[in-house]
């Protein structure tokens, strides 16, 4: 007996097979689509493995919620011990992370999944790196000692800079390192930070920071000869060929012990947090030349170690390491103006902004043994806590460094 429908009925089927097509449509989607919008890769310094060491953890942050996951193959070994610093290339397929104890930076392929494989290892020419940064051409490292016999933890003398070409990738190989630019100032492949007048104080570099365009390469560091300390920002113009000339007027004054530097997208402004003097110094940049901006400098919380610049949304985020937490400051003409602070995990020391859509920020806490993450209201500047924070990681975290997903953010569909 064959059985006749109603309108009301035929429009019950019509309704269910939609909801089943729309339903398959959205199944599809999942397995081709991914909500993946940043890779985040954490170095966190305390050994692990049999050869003791330090570990980096990769998280995937999700696009609607910013949940961090870490990727099943999380861990990998940073290849050294002591991992200190990272940073990716410009076109975002490479990762460099600079291992302290072992004078070494360990340079990394990064997969379209986020993994990582260990491509490469160069020593630095100086001992004991503390911080790296990349232009489209080159690796820039500030040591904490210049590569001189009479240099030790004993016997400290004055760090330096050094600066690695890179070689861009082609169809059939990776970037590639080249040796260390030769400065024939000193026959050697590093530029000393020295203070004129000052041969024998011991200067001791923090951070290096390089401007979007390459032309000019900064460096925080603070006079360790004199009580109390004297911060200062070394300045360079960078040559065709990697040459670093000092600016006029180099080194510039800092506070007392600069911690951190950060620039904005332009290039116009950098600012360096003070972690003795609990404050935020900014400048605008002409020619490398920095002139202190209005106001500053801006005040912090207690122990300033990390600073980011939001570039898409004009705020700067600090991270607080005494006080664990982070502020928030918006940026006007460069001007900063304090909006709030956020409590993160215990002692945070690295701060980073997603690259894809610059509204996820997250933070590395050293003591808390995990990573804080935020969500930025664009409109105001609020950050709200994403779900699932705070997200473990490996013992003591020291760096943070993230890539779009697929090097566009192409995951977020």
């Amino acid at each position: 007996m064959r059985m006749k429908l109603n309108k009301s009925s035929q429009l019950v089927l019509v309704s269910a097979a939609g909801l089943l097509a729309a339903t398959l449509v959205t199944a599809c989607a999942q397995i081709t689509e991914t909500k993946t919008i940043d890779f985040v890769y954490v170095a966190s310094s305390k050994a692990a493995g049999p050869d003791n060491y330090g570990e980096i953890n990769i998280f995937e942050i999700n696009s609607d919620s910013g949940h961090m996951r870490q990727i099943p193959a999380s861990p990998v070994p940073s290849g050294g011990r002591y991992p200190i610093s990272e940073a990716v290339t410009t076109d975002f397929t490479t990762l460099f992370v600079a291992n302290k104890d072992d004078n070494t930076i360990v340079q990394f392929v990064i997969g379209t999944d986020g993994k990582l494989y260990a491509f490469n290892t160069v020593n630095t020419p100086g001992v004991f790196p503390v911080s790296i940064a990349t232009s489209s051409s080159n690796l820039f490292v500030a040591d904490t000692y210049q590569p001189l016999p009479s240099c030790s933890t004993a016997a400290p003398c004055s760090g330096s800079i050094a600066v690695f070409p890179l070689n861009a990738a082609t169809a059939n190989t990776e970037i590639a390192i080249g040796p260390p630019v030769f400065n024939p100032a000193v026959t050697a492949q590093y530029w000393p930070l020295t203070i004129a007048g000052k041969p024998n104080d011991v200067i001791v570099p923090t951070a290096v920071d390089v401007l979007p365009s390459g032309k000019y390469v900064f460096a925080t560091a603070y006079d360790s000869s004199v009580t109390p300390s004297v911060g200062y920002i070394f300045a360079f113009s960078v040559g065709t060929n990697g040459i670093l000339t000092p600016i006029s007027g180099s080194p510039f004054a800092a506070g007392t012990q600069p911690s951190a530097i950060a620039s904005d997208a332009s290039g116009t402004y950098v600012y360096a947090t003070d972690l003795a003097r609990n404050q935020v110094l900014g400048y605008q940049v002409s020619s490398g030349v920095l002139t202190p901006l209005s106001g500053s400098p801006y005040p912090a919380g207690s122990a300033p170690s990390a600073i980011a610049v939001n570039q898409a949304y004009k705020y700067a985020f600090v991270a607080n390491s005494t006080d664990s937490n982070i502020m928030v400051y918006s940026m006007n003409n460069g001007v900063l103006t304090r909006l709030g602070s956020y409590a993160v995990g215990t002692q945070p020391v690295a701060i980073g902004v997603d690259p894809s859509t610059e509204r996820f920020i997250f933070t590395a806490n050293f003591l808390g043994n995990n990573v804080s993450g935020f969500q930025l209201q664009q409109a105001d500047g609020t950050l709200l806590l994403t779900q699932g924070t705070p997200f473990p990681s490996n013992a003591q975290p020291t760096a943070v460094a993230a890539i779009p997903h697929n090097g566009t953010g192409g995951g977020v569909k």
